[in-house]
């Protein structure tokens, strides 16, 4: 492990310097045709920045037009048809014969639609789609807002999005789970349309996401399971990569900073230098009928969590850190190589590959709810030391206008070292074939049909009550989707997938899921929208097996665990609007979601004997459960003049996640009370059960990014707002109870008296400003937390408080 961490330090500093020192080659150009010019708004003669232009009959081919809004296209002689398309305007087409080394100018005037002007033509569903035209709700986190937020790293990009929460590492979208530590992940995490959930644990991998290389991001809200894989019980993240222009690019990004001292003193627990300090960069470039994308990112912090000072009396073996042995280390590395082949028209073919070693720790809880808020809890914090690698051979085939074959595959190693016999190494395979047409004879008509297959293997000591440290899940899925515009004012969807599960040749699943979608243009500018679909999840190794301490509690496994099921259904309507200057959306959603099944992580006495732990959590089916509730979003682009902008993005969420059952008895636990031996139902285990709110979810939250642009100039602003916890487990209660009863030989959780005074809601506001200049470089300060406030979002885990960092941006 450490000659592999030493290996990725070297090549990653290696290719940096490589990359800025080394001397730019001349490729000798082929006899090709050129064809170029300027893509502008044919309502204002304004050009159009980032219209996408694209071959007809192999949408690899193409380009994005520049900041003038000029394009090039180089093409073997022959006959073309390009396909133009931005945001908000009506797609055109252009036709042309060209011969060697003939050069076409050509001007292509878009028709406006009502439109906010965004910098991306949006992907959703695997077809191409018009952000108005799609069945589902969806959100859009352009590159701009990834950028100017110094994202380090994914989940700071997403937890802005309305609609989406990313609590201690696990999305949640629309309520449809609590806390999980981020295993068994209701909400698929897919890059350039390939999972990134742990085979083991369904838990996204968001340190192997290349954040310097992100085109854009798609939010899918509401059952996805057909396209997007059985994860996808409450919606779908499609994250989207850049893929190499005509001009060469090169990307550098330098930060540092620190984190502030909290405004409690006493929770201050480092005497050194609270460093936050990193460097990435991302090197593009098309080589004759080779497309290379070279990325790396070196990230170094000292971290915000301190290591456990526990009592007098306890006896820490699992946990005896020093604060230096949490600071987190990563190096990562990624390639991407697409050729085309010279011979066979529309077959191109390539691998993209990533490498990471990480050091960091995993916090469960924090020491109390004082002076050791920002410390972490005797054995429930832990150790790592990972090394991850993925490779992702693929092939396309396009043949004649609209018909693609593809095959897309991965290799998956994760091997992670920690502490507390929590070590676990798994290989994942995966691979997907994939068939879509366009249909001539009947306008609009378009299929979509593929086969998947995953499996996975694990080893882990923590996974042993199976049977066995080793473990294996196979899944094979089959899926089709249908897609047709009816008048060119209508769009439908209608798709299906059959699942089938195999887990350790003992249990086996088989199910059926569909989906479908309508959108209707009643305006130019309003399109109102139904959905319905919907999801499965198998319950993951991790979530049936596990069996493990943490200090005073543990966790403890559950192998009759059932698998979930949904449905979802919603209405939504969008309105674009203009009001002189300021244009964008308007989208309203009201939906409903309904699991049975409901997989819960909860808190209780489950061991008899009390031998292997007091007390801890447990993944429970609790039966019935039903999130009904609004979504409103407002997107926006205001131009006061060539040299001022603003734009801004609005988002509400409320819901109402209720269980449908409250006096189901869905397990039995042990409390040492007086009683004895009690049942677990919804109404003996919350803390309010009147109310019949689900555990450990927000009814409202708000979320907001605003930013203003002068000249080289520009200052934005991000507003997160979470309502109170409405309810959570009554055996966090009785295990404080517990542990404060040992006289100081367990460490005493506390967590009820921050409950009850700080229980009020949490508004959390970041603030970033720049300066370009020489248009090639960028200085930004970006201040996230500006307020400093000490806040929890899930019991018993401090939130980051105020960090400050430079940042210098270069591209050229």
């Amino acid at each position: 492990m450490r000659s592999m961490k030493e290996f990725l330090k070297i090549s990653s500093l290696v290719a940096l310097l490589f990359l800025i020192f080394s001397v730019q080659v001349l490729y000798g150009k082929q006899q090709k045709g050129y064809i170029s010019g300027v893509v502008l708004d044919g309502s204002s003669n304004e050009t159009l920045i980032g219209a996408y232009i694209r071959l007809k009959t192999d949408f690899s081919v193409g380009t994005i037009s520049d900041r003038d809004g000029r394009y090039a296209l180089a093409l073997d002689p022959g006959s073309y048809t390009l396909i133009i398309s931005f945001i908000g305007m009506e797609t055109d087409s252009i036709s042309f014969d060209i011969q060697a080394g003939e050069s076409i100018d050509r001007t292509i005037l878009l028709q406006p639609l009502i439109s906010e002007l965004q910098e991306v033509e949006i992907r959703v569903g695997k077809f191409d789609k018009r952000v108005e035209d799609i069945t589902v709700s969806l959100e859009v986190i352009k590159p701009r807002i990834i950028e100017n937020k110094n994202t380090r790293n994914i989940e700071t990009a997403l937890d802005y999005t309305p609609g989406l929460n990313i609590l201690d590492n696990e999305p949640q979208i629309r309520g449809g789970s609590g806390f999980t530590f981020g295993v068994g992940s209701k909400v698929a995490v897919l890059v350039d349309d390939m999972p990134m959930l742990s085979g083991e644990a369904g838990r996204p991998y968001w340190d192997m996401i290349p954040v310097e290389n992100i085109e854009h991001i798609e939010v899918i809200k509401g059952a996805s399971s057909v396209l997007s894989g059985t994860s996808a019980l409450s919606g779908a993240i499609h994250i989207m990569t850049t893929s190499p222009k005509e001009q060469p690019m090169t990307r550098i990004n330098a930060y540092t900073g620190f984190y502030s001292s909290p405004k409690d003193q006493s929770q201050k627990w480092w005497n050194d230098y609270p460093y936050i300090t990193g460097i990435s960069f991302l090197h593009q470039r098309k080589m004759k009928l080779l497309d290379v994308t070279v990325g790396a990112n070196i990230d170094l912090d000292h971290g915000y969590l301190g290591a456990p000072k526990p009592g007098p009396y306890v006896v820490d073996t699992i946990s005896d850190f020093s604060d230096r042995q949490m600071r987190s280390e990563k190096y990562r590395m990624n390639i991407g190589l697409r050729k085309y082949a010279n011979k066979i028209k529309g077959l191109n073919y390539g691998l993209n590959g990533n490498f990471m070693y990480f050091s960091s720790n995993m916090a469960l809880a924090w020491l109390d709810d004082s002076t050791g808020f920002y410390r972490t809890y005797p054995g429930a914090v832990y150790l790592q030391d990972q090394f991850m690698f993925y490779l992702d051979p693929y092939v396309n085939l396009y043949i004649g206008e609209g018909m693609r074959h593809s095959l897309k595959t991965r290799v998956l190693h994760n091997n992670s070292l920690m502490t507390n016999n929590q070590s676990v190494n798994s290989t994942s395979l995966f691979g997907d074939y994939q068939f879509r047409r366009i249909y001539e004879f009947w306008q609009g008509f378009q299929l979509i049909g593929g086969i998947s297959v995953e499996h996975t293997y694990v080893a882990a000591d923590m996974y042993a009550s199976s049977g066995s440290d080793v473990n294996r899940q196979l899944n094979v899925s089959v899926y089709t989707q249908l897609e047709n515009t009816i008048m060119g004012i209508i769009n439908t969807s209608l798709g299906g997938r059959g699942e089938y599960y195999r887990l350790n040749d003992s249990i086996t699943i088989i199910k059926p899921i569909l989906r479908f979608g309508a959108n209707f243009r009643l305006t130019p500018g309003t399109y109102l929208r139904v959905s319905y679909g919907q999801g499965f999840r198998f319950p993951t190794i991790t979530e049936r097996y596990i069996k493990t301490t943490a200090g005073s509690f543990a966790v403890f496994n559950n192998p009759s665990l059932k698998p979930e099921n949904s449905w979802n259904a919603e209405v939504g309507i969008k309105q674009g609007f203009r009001y002189r200057n300021f244009e964008g959306y308007i989208d309203l959603a009201g939906f409903v979601q309904d699991y049975t099944n409901t997989i819960e992580y909860l808190f209780g006495f489950w061991d008899s004997t009390y031998t292997f732990a007091l007390a801890g959590f447990r993944f429970l089916n609790t039966g019935h459960s039903r999130v009904s509730g609004i979504d409103l979003s407002v997107s926006g682009t205001s131009r006061f003049a060539r040299d001022y902008g603003l734009n801004i993005v609005l988002g509400y969420s409320y819901i109402l996640p209720r269980t449908m059952d409250p006096d189901y008895v869905f397990a039995r636990d042990y409390n040492p009370g007086p009683g004895g031996q009690s049942d677990f139902s919804y109404r003996s285990t919350s803390v309010n059960p009147e109310s019949r709110i689900l555990k450990y979810r927000f009814l409202h939250t708000l979320k907001a990014d605003v930013e203003f642009t002068w000249t080289h100039l520009w200052i934005g602003t991000s507003i997160k707002y979470y309502s109170k916890i409405e309810n959570l487990d009554m055996a966090i209660i009785d295990f404080e109870k517990a542990t404060e009863a040992t006289g100081g030989t367990l460490q005493p959780i506390r967590y009820t008296d921050y409950f009850n005074k700080h229980n009020n809601g949490n508004h959390i506001i970041d603030l970033r400003f720049g300066y370009e200049f020489a248009e090639k470089h960028r200085l930004s300060i970006i201040i996230n937390n500006i307020l400093n406030r000490a806040y929890s979002l899930r019991p018993l885990k401090a939130e980051e408080m105020r960090s400050v960092v430079l940042q210098y941006l270069m591209k050229i």
